[in-house]
């Protein structure tokens, strides 16, 4: 394997290629760092709209620090993994405690909800230190390149082009991003396809190996849609901590007409939630009724919104 070919192919091809996105259009840090835990699991398009509602709200680690953890997980809401936001929050309260953010690699690593990939994209990314990212572009990436038989650390830690690291950090990640993608690799448009192992021996579509998923468990659930006087009744969400949902059956509720069903996924969880118009004189204790023009100002979570549109289309 040639690295400084490799090196310098994909640099030229980032130049020329790479996508318009929010976050590299600024070397902000702490914008950095939003970024790369909101794209944790979550596709980028998905991102983007949440990312600058996030930063037009909380443009600095004070702003998040101060706010109530209700409204960040409001603003969060749909994006996921919730632990994520606040995870975000501590370390932004931590952030104020240092007096400005982190400015190496160990310090950035210290931060709550932040492993060696975050760290090592905000260091390198933020502040141009030499420490090569492994995500799963680039796990794919390296293990094309060498055919499954390299170690993805020590490569990544070859191909990092020292003197830019931010360029060369995201040029591989960008790779596996639109071109080495998982399924059906576009090989006739990649920069280093001479370079590649498996490319040259046709097993880029059975690379990397695939791990083992947990199997999958289908469960059924009812949920209820109960109003009065202009306010509907949520209950603490059992799936997502911090979340308000619509309440499952309880004592004295009495179930109506079926307003729909639908479909959710949670990791290895699939959900078929049916709903129902619900009656019911009093609500069980932590259970909260919330006027319906003041819905959007709590954290609700997907299941209560997919739930609340069965009712609507009635």
């Amino acid at each position: 394997m040639d690295e400084v070919l490799i090196r310098r192919a994909l640099g030229r091809w980032y130049d020329r290629n790479k996508r318009s996105l929010p976050w590299r259009e600024t070397s902000d840090p702490y914008a950095i760092w939003i970024s790369e835990i909101m794209l944790q699991q979550t596709r980028v398009a998905a991102v983007i709209p949440y990312y600058q509602r996030f930063l037009k709200r909380f443009p600095d680690a004070e702003a998040l620090a101060a706010a109530p953890e209700e409204e960040v997980l409001t603003l969060w809401s749909g994006l996921g993994y919730y632990s994520r936001a606040r995870n975000l929050q501590a370390a932004a309260r931590q952030i104020v405690d240092l007096g400005s953010f982190p400015r190496n690699f160990d310090a950035i690593r210290e931060l709550p909800g932040v492993g060696d990939y975050t760290a090592a994209a905000v260091a390198s990314i933020a502040f141009r230190l030499p420490h090569a990212v492994v995500d799963g572009n680039v796990r794919r990436v390296v293990a094309r390149i060498t055919n499954g038989k390299g170690d993805t650390k020590q490569v990544a830690d070859l191909l990092l082009d020292k003197k830019n690291p931010a360029r060369s950090n995201q040029a591989l990640m960008e790779l596996g991003a639109v071109v080495c993608v998982p399924r059906d690799p576009h090989c006739g448009e990649c920069p280093i396809a001479k370079h590649c192992q498996a490319c040259t021996l046709g097993t880029q579509n059975e690379l990397p190996a695939k791990r083992l998923k947990p199997a999958t468990i289908h469960l059924k659930r009812k949920l209820l849609v109960i109003h009065h006087m202009g306010r509907i009744l949520l209950a603490p969400s059992p799936r997502v901590r911090g979340f308000w949902d619509l309440p499952e059956p309880f004592e004295g509720a009495r179930i109506g007409v079926r307003l729909g069903e639908f479909r959710h996924a949670i990791t290895h969880r699939n959900y078929r939630f049916t709903v129902y118009e619900g009656v019911a004189r009093s609500a069980p204790s932590g259970f909260i009724w919330v006027s319906c023009k003041d819905i959007d100002e709590i954290p609700l979570s997907t299941t209560a919104k997919k739930g609340m549109r069965c009712s609507i289309g009635v």
